[in-house]
């Protein structure tokens, strides 16, 4: 079993943006860390043929599903792919191919060398996401955005009820996110299990992941928490990005403080699989590294 891996749970309409995903991985890879894509059986031969001359472990949704006998693939598939996906990320730990593992959205990409050090403590222990979202928070507030927060109290308040724990709402996000299999694992054997769950229910009961894994690292502590700033720039909205460039923001400037950089699909709409168009563009996106709007 490997310290850590590179892990990716995607799509077809996602593929082009899992390639470029993949392009960033082999130019920052400085120590060849595995790089995992699962994708449904369905997408499979897409994605063999687009990954094909790139450092991609391809493997299928279905058998990450299979590796907990206490799921029922037919339900699974009736939820919308939004609750799907996270069931799917969060039991990648099962397969056995790592103790912990780096979970990147497709729409991640790497902006500068990285190693496994970046992830991973000198003690062994994988790093905690964990932090209380006063940068995002604060630009809502500046902006208009007021019913951002109302959300985020409102959720982690939801989730902490859940635990029976009260204090701090912390954020243990945003993508990607790094996961420990020993932090799954106690959540399904000293909690889940013992109210007759798995993750499907969990998933069912409250809809994000992310707090589930921070919280269960709270409760349980099967190691020492080392806490940490998210490693990538996320651009939750597009305005966070636009107000970004017009201060002067760019990926030399990001490399500073991120190891990469992550867009929201949902305003990235023509790097969707056939928009083939784009790809010549995307191309030379890259070897500028510069930043460019898709919209």
């Amino acid at each position: 079993m490997k310290k850590f891996v590179l892990y990716c749970k995607s799509y077809r309409n996602d593929v082009l943006r899992v390639k470029r995903l993949a392009k960033s991985i082999e130019q920052f890879n400085q120590e060849r860390i595995p790089f995992y894509v699962s994708v449904p059986l369905a997408d499979f031969g897409l994605f063999q043929k687009e990954l094909a001359d790139l450092p991609v472990i391809l493997i299928k949704d279905e058998d990450i599903i299979g590796a907990n006998p206490s799921f029922e693939q037919e339900k699974i598939d009736a939820l919308p792919g939004g609750m799907s996906q996270q069931i799917v990320k969060s039991e990648f730990w099962r397969l056995g191919l790592s103790e912990s593992y780096l979970c990147l959205d497709s729409d991640c990409l790497f902006i500068r060398p990285f190693s496994q050090s970046d992830f991973i403590s000198s003690d062994g222990y994988p790093y905690t996401i964990m932090h209380e979202a006063k940068e995002l928070l604060q630009f809502c507030a500046n902006h208009g955005m007021e019913k951002v927060s109302d959300t985020y109290h409102q959720q982690r308040r939801q989730i902490m009820e859940i635990f029976g724990r009260t204090g701090h709402h912390y954020d243990f996000g945003p993508p990607p996110m790094l996961w420990s299999r020993q932090v799954w694992e106690a959540l399904d054997e000293q909690f889940l299990k013992l109210k007759k769950m798995n993750f499907y229910d969990a998933i069912i009961l409250f809809p994000a992941e992310i707090q589930w894994y921070g919280e269960a690292m709270l409760k349980f502590r099967p190691f020492p928490i080392t806490p940490v700033e998210p490693f990538f720039k996320f651009y939750y909205y597009e305005k966070i990005y636009t107000v970004g460039k017009q201060q002067g923001e760019t990926i030399e400037r990001l490399a500073r403080d991120y190891i990469g950089v992550c867009y929201q699909s949902n305003w990235e709409k023509n790097i969707d699989f056939n928009q083939k168009p784009f790809l010549s563009r995307m191309a030379r996106w890259l070897r500028r590294r510069v930043f460019r709007r898709y919209s």
